[in-house]
């Protein structure tokens, strides 16, 4: 009989979690679907990870903590950071459709985790105050509204890729030429007047 490992356990059940998550949203996931991809017993799932609802933001929390310290928000190199952001939201849209999932499911109430989400967001605000305070970036624009629109660049492309690829075109030249396009958006929202 194999041995019991508790985090290999934990680990399947959540990257399971996140790709029935991202697949199906909160309303339409299934523990039983997580519990036959992850190998697992759903009693786990519950132990581990409570209902389905903390399990959820218990994935969305993870997944978000991995993309600051990924990318972390660099008004020194603004281009750079949407390229970077660009990447990694290529290389992981999950996180992009659980957001949008959750956003579906709550609208404007508040989270679960509300407080956890306002000091993931504080410390990214602070970063583009900091910039602003050392004028490396407007501040003509408060930094809270600054990030907000930052980030609207970069993730609206994967949030709805059928409308990129309707606008903008699916080939790799077209992609290329959005990023380009992105990139130099941004240049432009963040950069100083001259007096």
């Amino acid at each position: 009989m194999a041995a019991r490992d508790p985090e290999a356990t934990k680990a399947r059940i959540f990257e399971a979690a996140v790709a029935e998550f991202a697949r199906h949203g909160i309303a339409g996931a299934r523990i039983d679907r997580i519990a036959a991809e992850a190998k697992a017993n759903k009693q786990l799932i519950y132990a581990y990870f409570g209902n389905k609802a903390e399990l959820f933001s218990q994935v969305l929390g993870r997944r978000m903590v991995d993309l600051a310290a990924a990318v972390p928000v660099d008004p020194d190199d603004i281009e750079g950071w949407m390229d970077r952001l660009m990447d990694y939201h290529a290389a992981h849209p999950e996180l992009l459709r659980l957001l949008y999932w959750e956003g579906i499911e709550y609208g404007t109430a508040e989270l679960p985790d509300e407080t956890e989400r306002q000091n993931h967001y504080a410390r990214k605000v602070a970063a583009v105050q900091d910039g602003q305070d050392r004028g490396v970036i407007t501040d003509a624009i408060p930094a809270r509204d600054l990030l907000f629109l930052l980030v609207a660049l970069v993730n609206w492309a994967t949030v709805v890729p059928q409308m990129r690829r309707i606008l903008v075109g699916g080939a790799d030249d077209d992609r290329e030429r959005l990023r380009a396009s992105i990139r130099e958006a941004a240049r432009r929202l963040t950069a100083r007047q001259a007096p």
